[in-house]
C-alpha cells in the first residue's frame, strides 16, 4: 500500500482510534499518526505503549497540518470538539468521524467546518466490549463493514480516497445516506444493545435468582447479553439520545414481536414458535455465510481463566 495521508490526527484514543493507528502502521497508510485524548492518564498510557507516533496535549496541536482528522469521541462531544479544532485546520483537510449515529453528527459538526475543508462521515461496524488505549488491535476492521456517509455536497475524490483508506486497513465499504444509516444501525446495533442492557438489568432486579446463580449459570445464554452490556456507558448514552427516533421505531416493532411470542407461548401455539425460530435461525446462518461471525463452538472464543 501507499501513504494515503501524510499526517493523520486521531482525536480520542480508545478502541477504534487505537485500532486505526495499528492498522495504518500495518498498511503503511500514513506518514505520521498523532493523537490526543482528553484524559491525561489516557495520553500517558498511549505514550507508554507507543500507540501513535506522537501524543499531543491539546486537540488544537494535534490537528495542525493534519490531512485527515478522525473524531473518535462520544457522539455528544463531537460538536464541541469540532468547534474547538476548526480554526486550526489547514485548507483541504478532511475530517471524518467513527460514531454510530450520523444525522446528529452531521448537525453538530458540519456548521463548524471551515471553507475549503471536507467532512465525510464514517462508521466502522466493528468493535468489542472493551475500551481505552490498551484495547486496540490491528485486525479489528479486517473483513468488517465500514459505512461511509458523505454529505450531499461531498467532494467525490475525497470520498473515493477515504473509501480506499478504509479498504487499506482491512474493511469492506458501503456508501449510505445519514437517515438510512441511523435506521440500519438502530436495527443491527442500537436496539440489541438496549435489549441486552435491559436483560442484564432484569436479572439484577429479579431477586428470586441470586447473584451467585446469575454468575454461575451465565453460560446458558445470559453471558452474551452481559458481554454486550459491558460496552462503554458514555458512548451508548449518547447513541440513544442522538438516534432517538430510529431506536424508538425499532423498539416499537420489537415490542409488537414480543407480544406475539407471548401470545403464542400462552396459547400453546407451537407452530408459530417453530416457524419464527426457523426464520431467525436462517438469519444467523446468513451472518455466518457473509463472514461476519463464526460458527465455531462458543462463537469461536478462546477460553480464559476468567471464564
Amino acid at each position: 500500500m501507499m501513504v494515503m495521508y501524510n499526517k493523520v490526527a486521531l482525536i480520542g484514543l480508545g478502541l477504534i482510534a487505537g485500532s486505526m493507528s495499528l492498522a495504518m502502521r500495518r498498511g503503511k497508510l500514513a506518514g505520521e499518526i498523532v493523537g490526543y485524548a482528553r484524559s491525561q492518564e489516557t495520553r500517558n498510557i498511549a505514550r507508554e505503549i507507543n500507540l501513535v507516533d506522537r501524543v499531543c496535549d491539546t486537540a488544537e496541536e494535534a490537528v495542525q497540518d493534519a490531512d485527515l482528522i478522525v473524531l473518535a469521541v462520544p457522539v455528544g462531544a463531537m460538536g464541541p470538539v469540532m468547534e474547538a479544532i476548526a480554526p486550526h485546520l489547514k485548507k483541504g483537510a478532511v475530517v471524518t468521524d467513527v460514531g454510530s449515529v450520523k444525522r446528529s453528527v452531521f448537525d453538530a459538526v458540519i456548521p463548524h467546518m471551515p471553507d475549503g475543508c471536507h467532512f465525510i462521515g464514517c462508521h466502522p461496524m466493528a468493535g468489542t466490549e472493551h475500551s481505552g488505549p490498551h484495547s486496540g488491535f490491528a485486525t479489528l476492521f479486517d473483513k468488517r463493514w465500514c459505512l461511509v456517509v458523505p454529505p450531499e455536497d461531498a467532494d467525490q475524490a475525497e470520498v473515493d480516497r477515504i473509501c480506499d483508506f478504509w479498504r487499506g486497513i482491512g474493511a469492506d465499504i458501503e456508501i449510505m445516506e445519514p437517515d438510512h444509516h441511523d435506521l440500519v444501525c438502530a436495527v443491527v446495533s442500537h436496539a440489541p444493545h438496549l435489549i441486552a442492557y435491559t436483560m442484564v438489568g432484569v436479572a439484577d432486579d429479579l431477586r428470586r435468582v441470586t447473584d451467585q446463580e446469575v454468575i454461575k449459570f451465565s453460560a446458558a445464554g445470559f453471558r452474551d447479553f452481559t458481554r454486550i452490556a459491558a460496552s462503554d456507558p458514555t458512548m451508548w448514552r449518547d447513541v440513544f439520545l442522538t438516534n432517538k427516533d430510529a431506536t424508538l421505531e425499532i423498539l416499537g416493532r420489537f415490542t409488537e414481536e414480543l407480544f406475539a411470542l407471548q401470545r403464542a407461548i400462552r396459547t400453546g401455539d407451537g407452530d408459530t414458535l417453530f416457524d419464527y425460530f426457523t426464520r431467525t435461525r436462517a438469519i444467523r446462518r446468513g451472518i455466518i455465510e457473509a463472514g461476519q461471525d463464526t460458527s465455531a463452538p462458543d462463537f469461536g472464543r478462546t477460553p480464559t481463566k476468567s471464564e
